[in-house]
């Protein structure tokens, strides 16, 4: 029965995301908004509703273990799988506002959660911290999304003209927003399901919290931005692609875990700080690859998915 409701959950996922990239786009077109803004807001916010909703559940449990290493597995999932085979499917173009303020900050906050983590230990007042730089992230992003609006309004001519006809082609405001939320609906549901039913396979192997909450847990949460990813690039919203991993990072260590741990403080385990290191260092050379060329290439792709097969390895056999 766990098998069908994962390939059950698949279909959700997929077809979720397909029609959450279309709103979001079009949400972006209408509004004027960049569309890697949408990525790293709207987009990156409903991908990771599946690690927030499993990493809160687990605190609210005491399973301090699954809710670490749910985040920190999916943020190095995000990384070396999502954005490895992006590269390979497609050269990404890098942003410079991606290069300049995104990813750095990006970096800041992953070499953040690794000095809380230093100790062992995660208290609510860290989590608030966390969730105060979270509102911080989020009001500078609107802004900015304002201040790109603003340019574009005095710029006028033709790229003016160009947008009006575009959003005069496009889908009703009301039928967006529908297909939008039942794209959501459909990239959490199918991510619930294909998380119960993969931890119910995993653990009657006799695997443990955090082996199943980096490998299983965190896998299964990171589909919906694996396949939003896909997804956006196959309709040439390469911008979305990279904006959503991200943004559903930066959320996963600010929002998700400073909300997990609001509400319940956590013991990081010696395992769990590695992974958090490991998380640190896939984040800097990520935007080493990016400042290189100003974009993501095959084969680097095909470098972060290599370095996520060997630690895998490393984490099933240690």
């Amino acid at each position: 029965m766990a098998f069908i409701i994962l390939i059950l959950g698949f279909i959700f996922l997929i077809k979720g995301a397909d029609i959450f990239v279309d709103g979001a786009a079009s949400i972006a077109r209408k509004f004027n908004v960049p569309a890697m803004v949408i990525g790293l807001t709207i987009v990156a916010m409903g991908t990771s509703a599946p690690e927030a909703a499993v990493s809160i559940t687990s605190s609210l449990a005491g399973q301090n273990d699954m809710s670490v290493a749910n985040i920190v597995g999916s943020n190095f999932f995000n990384i070396l799988v999502v954005l490895g085979v992006s590269a390979i499917i497609a050269k990404l173009p890098v942003q410079k506002d991606t290069i300049k303020k995104d990813t750095p900050f990006l970096i800041g906050i992953s070499f953040m959660l690794l000095l809380f983590s230093l100790d062992l230990h995660i208290n609510r007042f860290e989590g608030i911290f966390f969730l105060l730089v979270f509102a911080y992230f989020l009001i500078n992003t609107v802004k900015s999304a304002k201040n790109s609006n603003n340019e574009e309004d005095l710029s006028g001519g033709e790229s003016a003209i160009a947008i009006e006809a575009e959003v005069s082609e496009d889908v009703p405001m009301f039928k967006t927003i529908i297909l939008s939320l039942i794209g959501i609906a459909g990239i959490i549901v199918g991510g619930d399901m294909v998380v119960d039913s993969a931890t119910t396979i995993a653990t009657s192997f006799g695997m443990s919290a955090n082996l199943v909450g980096l490998t299983i847990v965190a896998v299964g949460t990171s589909l919906p931005e694996f396949v939003t990813s896909i997804m956006a690039i196959k309709k040439g919203e390469t911008e979305i692609a990279i904006g959503n991993v991200i943004g559903s990072n930066v959320f996963n260590i600010l929002l998700v875990l400073g909300l997990a741990t609001t509400i319940s403080p956590i013991s990081i385990s010696t395992f769990a700080l590695i992974d958090i290191i490991f998380m640190t260092f896939i984040t800097v050379l990520l935007y080493i690859f990016m400042k290189k060329d100003n974009c993501l290439v095959k084969k680097q792709g095909f470098i972060l998915i290599a370095l996520y097969i060997v630690y895998m390895i490393y984490t099933i056999v240690r």
